[in-house]
């Protein structure tokens, strides 16, 4: 068995009576959580990035649960709609997220632990000090071996050196970080930018928009009636486009219909996409249902410049960011 230099203490971990709710079980107390390893995952279920995560923080939970492991999910809201206890309730179900989770509405964990990022490990040992601390994704090994050197601290027996081998898919699979040049990009003025619609941009009021003839890599635009307000943009017409100028093997999409679903069709230079997302056919077809994160491309051969477009035919859509992989 492998030695490792003992992990530094970085103070007691804050408790969660700020949560407010909880799914998968009753609230948990320091008292129920005393002389346990726990492993707090900060999360917003419409989140790439932590959503790349999820097989290693589950297949963690799975492993390690008989030998004093607790893992807790923070679901802490990044848009209005995933404030919603059954959405979450929904896409925790869907995405197989089925130990404890904290429901963190009003950002009261968030504070308490001072925390900056989705995705975010927080691992504290059994008494209740935070050990170790991963933002964002990555850094998967040191934190199962650090979640080892825990429960053998607090005693546990049977904990080895081996790491989950896990081979994650769909929207769990890694990023094609070598190709992967386009960012997050919002869709609202708060946090919008790049956008390239001829004429501009109109503030938080109704407007029609055109498509410039050529976009850049990165720049965003839309074609017809559409109000940008501060966290999204939101269709007022019954037809309307969004282009974005991406280089990555996948695009998404955060989406919210407020009323009926919303058919909408993918083209990629103009075509049908072919190697589709999940949430498209191979001529570019879907639905808006629910509010969440639609994967819309995922390409299989050399990836270069290419312009995506989405394009509705009824009013009311919202899109609030893309994100890439």
């Amino acid at each position: 068995m492998r030695r490792h230099a003992p992990l530094p203490a970085e103070g007691y971990m804050p408790g969660f009576d700020g949560a407010t709710g909880w799914l998968n079980s009753p609230p948990l107390t320091a008292e129920d959580l005393r002389g346990k390893v726990v492993l707090v995952d900060f999360w917003t279920y419409t989140c790439i990035n932590w959503l790349r995560t999820l097989a290693y923080v589950r297949a963690w939970a799975q492993k390690y649960q008989e030998r004093g492991l607790v893992v807790v999910g923070v679901h802490t809201p990044e848009f209005p709609f995933e404030r919603d206890i059954d959405n979450v309730r929904r896409a925790a179900k869907d995405m197989n997220v089925w130990y404890p989770i904290a429901l963190d509405s009003d950002y009261e964990v968030w504070r308490a632990f001072s925390n900056r990022y989705w995705p975010a490990v927080y691992i504290a040992d059994a008494e209740g000090r935070i050990r170790h601390h991963q933002f964002g994704e990555g850094g998967y090994d040191d934190c199962e071996r650090g979640i080892q050197q825990l429960l053998r601290e607090a005693g546990a027996e049977g904990v080895g050196d081996e790491l989950v081998s896990v081979t994650p898919v769909g929207f769990e699979a890694q990023a094609d970080w070598t190709n992967l040049r386009s960012p997050e990009t919002y869709l609202g003025y708060a946090q919008g930018q790049n956008f390239a619609s001829r004429g501009g941009a109109e503030i938080g009021r109704p407007a029609r928009y055109d498509l410039p003839n050529m976009l850049m890599l990165n720049q965003w635009a839309l074609s017809g009636d559409w109000t940008i307000e501060s966290g999204a943009s939101v269709l007022n017409g019954g037809d309307g486009r969004i282009a974005f100028c991406f280089h990555a093997r996948d695009v998404h999409l955060v989406m919210r219909a407020p009323d009926a679903p919303v058919p909408f069709r993918v083209l990629v230079d103009g075509e049908p996409p072919g190697a589709h997302g999940l949430d498209v056919d191979e001529q570019g077809h879907g639905t808006l249902t629910e509010p969440r994160l639609y994967q819309l491309v995922r390409q299989r051969g050399p990836i270069a410049d290419r312009t995506f477009e989405i394009a509705f035919t009824a009013p009311g859509v919202e899109a609030y960011v893309f994100t890439f992989g």
